[in-house]
């Protein structure tokens, strides 16, 4: 009886400390917070740069406008691919490859990682990491979860896979019905800082319906504040934040 006790008071413990490792990192969602201690996990860079990144694509409705308004600016950004969106459209995941901007993974589908276990996480950031590479026929390095809420088993998936863990600085909260080109430019302003990432949606797939045509609309407005500050604009790769990380996990071995 006592040691039956004993073993279910460890087994309480280890379950205890489990489920505390794995939403200890849903810290990082207070950006000051993640600003401060962990800089590179925040995303920021050379103090001379804005790294754009967009979330949700591609989206054969809006994902094209994105992509013909950074041709026209000049610019090239990180997009943040989802596998659930690229199934269907696989040809246009290849070019946003195609036209120069960097491709990564924000996993296969767009769920909470607080509410999935590590298995579950491993198995779904796998599946979009896979199907992203073979449509674009590039190797994604970067890694965002869905809503940038990271949990223990965020961080041990994408160590396993090979991939950098990026959220961001400063965002134009687009997703909401009420944004406007106006108020997404004036959202990224307020949170600019030195060595900014800022995060946009070229995809309302899990946002307000038609809410990205406020993201398309603020790029311009975007160009303009940027360039006021003397801030050049680039994707992840060209901001000074490491790629690749080695994990602490070998392929074939489970998170």
């Amino acid at each position: 009886m006592r040691a039956g006790r004993v073993l279910l008071a460890g087994s309480g413990v280890v379950a205890a400390s489990a489920a505390i490792a794995h939403v200890v990192p849903a810290a990082t969602t207070w950006l000051e917070l993640r600003c401060r201690l962990t800089p590179s996990l925040a995303g920021i860079g050379r103090p001379n740069h804005v790294a754009l990144t967009f979330d949700d694509g591609p989206d054969p409705v809006s994902t094209p406008v994105f992509l013909d308004e950074l041709d026209r600016l000049g610019w090239r950004a990180t997009f943040f691919l989802l596998g659930s969106m690229v199934r269907p459209a696989p040809s246009l995941a290849a070019e946003i490859a195609a036209r120069g901007h960097e491709v990564a993974v924000h996993g296969d589908r767009h769920r909470s990682h607080l509410r999935l276990t590590a298995f579950s996480i491993r198995d779904d950031v796998a599946r979009g990491k896979d199907l992203i590479a073979a449509a674009t026929g590039t190797e994604p390095i970067w890694f965002r979860p869905p809503y940038g809420t990271l949990s223990g088993g965020s961080l041990t998936a994408a160590s396993w896979l090979g991939l950098r863990t990026v959220l961001w600085t400063t965002w134009g909260r687009d997703w909401r019905p009420e944004a406007t080109a106006a108020t997404v430019a004036a959202d990224v302003a307020d949170g600019l800082r030195a060595g900014a990432t800022v995060l946009l949606h070229d995809s309302d797939c899990t946002s307000a319906p038609g809410s990205w045509r406020a993201g398309a609309g603020s790029l311009s407005l975007l160009a303009e504040l940027f360039a006021a500050r003397g801030l050049g604009v680039g994707p992840l790769g060209d901001h000074g934040i490491p790629g690749r990380i080695t994990g602490r996990f070998s392929p074939g071995a489970p998170p």
